[in-house]
């Protein structure tokens, strides 16, 4: 389960156009496991990105359920997806609703990246909203998978003969 956090950044970036000087404030997803972590490494990776000072001027949680990143993409789209679950001890169908962060180009690329990406589900679903978010970026907890693990965690795939009691 991701901990998403929205943050939003101010800095002075020069216009490309006009060559002014401009304040501008651009929002970035990170997923990170408290909000403290989430501007610290948000502050690493705009150390990298932003020559000059910035700050971070908002941090708040954002409540995507699924992330589907491509590669092609270029800009982040919400959407909101509904379907229809069984409440098992009531016995009625009720309506579950959850938002969703694709990477695309438009709004239909992002709707047929959507449909891609959820090909797999066993519920009928239904797109009920896309619109394009203000997600600049977003920075996963582990890039590639391939990120050092610190010392003193184990992999839970390295964890043999340990039985629950």
């Amino acid at each position: 389960m991701q901990n998403l956090f929205e943050c939003k950044v101010k800095y002075t970036k020069v216009d490309e156009n006009t060559g002014k000087e401009k304040k501008v404030t651009e929002t970035y997803l990170i997923d990170a496991v408290s909000f403290t972590e989430a501007e610290s490494r948000l502050y690493k990776e705009m150390e990298m990105m932003i020559s000059g000072e910035f700050i971070v001027t908002g941090i708040r949680k954002a409540n995507y359920t699924d992330i589907f990143p491509f590669d092609d993409g270029d800009r982040w789209f919400k959407s909101k997806i509904s379907y229809v679950s069984i409440d098992e001890e009531a016995g009625k169908e009720k309506k579950a609703s959850n938002q969703i962060l694709v990477l695309a180009n438009d709004v239909k690329d992002a709707w047929d990246k959507i449909h891609e990406s959820m090909k797999g589900m066993t519920v009928d679903y239904e797109i009920n909203a896309i619109s394009e978010s203000p997600i600049l970026d977003f920075f996963p907890y582990f890039k590639d998978g391939n990120e050092d693990i610190p010392d003193n965690l184990i992999p839970v795939e390295n964890v043999t003969g340990q039985e629950e009691e």
